[in-house]
Order: structure tokens, then C-alpha cells, then sequence
């Protein structure tokens, strides 16, 4: 179940840094920390106290979600099921064969979002560029021999 609840969440949190990497090769805020396409460096960009605010939120909810409950063994004793956070705003879960599938089209796109991330961002570090950008270049021109 531990395991389960992990992929689920590492699944999650990749389908929104995979489109993270994306968007901002179209969409440009207007602030200097928010205006870099190039996901590795953007990352850099952004000031020490705002990356420390984020890793206290991303805690704050991880610790609020699970109702305090941070162990393998204490997590789903009360019979919760892994990724069930009880948010159901839209009713996703009144058709239990819908559900079903939903949960499984879930766990699929969380595994390919994992593995687009991990491209996107392993493509960013080798040519300096992001995802969108990266795919135009001639590998003959990186500084790599391939």
C-alpha cells in the first residue's frame, strides 16, 4: 500500500512538473525568476526563501493529507485506500466501474509523466535548452559526441 500511495503521488507531482517544463516555452510571466524556458535553470532562478516556502507547503500538505499519519504501517490502518485523499469535488467516485478505470488511467499517465519528466529534464541539463526547443536542434551541434 505504502509503495502504491508513493507512485500515485510521485505520478501526480510529474504530470505537473512535466507540464511546467512545457508551458514555459510559450507562456512567459513578466518576472525575472519566472522567465526562463529552460527548466534546469529556472529551477535556480528562484531565491532561497521562496524554494524553502514551497518545501514547507509541499510538507504541510504531505503531513495535513494523511491525516498526521507519516508511517507505512500507521497510514492506512484506518483501512484508507493508497491515493484516496478524500477529494472528490467533481463526483468522479459515484460510479465505482468509472472510478475504477479513472484510477487506472491514473496510475499509467503518472508512470508516463515520471518518464517524460525524467527525459525533459535529462535533455535540459545536455543541450541547455528546453523540451520544446531541445527537439529543433541538430544533435550534431551539441558539444557531446554522439
Amino acid at each position: 500500500n505504502w509503495l502504491r500511495e508513493a507512485e500515485l503521488k510521485h505520478g501526480r507531482v510529474c504530470m505537473l512538473a512535466a507540464l511546467g517544463c512545457i508551458v514555459p516555452e510559450f507562456i512567459r510571466l513578466p518576472f525575472e525568476s519566472t522567465s526562463n524556458p529552460v527548466p534546469s535553470e529556472a529551477f535556480f532562478q528562484v531565491p532561497a526563501g521562496g524554494l524553502f516556502q514551497i518545501f514547507v507547503f509541499c510538507g504541510a500538505v504531505e503531513f495535513f493529507s494523511n491525516g498526521f499519519k507519516m508511517t507505512g504501517d500507521s497510514m492506512f490502518k484506518d483501512g484508507r485506500k493508497p491515493g484516496d485523499l478524500k477529494f472528490d469535488p467533481l463526483g468522479f467516485g459515484k460510479n465505482p466501474a468509472a472510478l475504477a478505470r479513472y484510477e487506472l488511467a491514473e496510475l499509467k499517465n503518472g508512470r508516463l509523466a515520471m518518464l517524460a519528466f525524467s527525459g525533459m529534464i535529462h535533455g535540459s541539463f545536455i543541450t541547455g535548452k528546453g523540451p520544446i526547443a531541445a527537439g529543433k536542434i541538430d544533435l550534431n551541434d551539441l558539444p557531446y559526441p554522439f
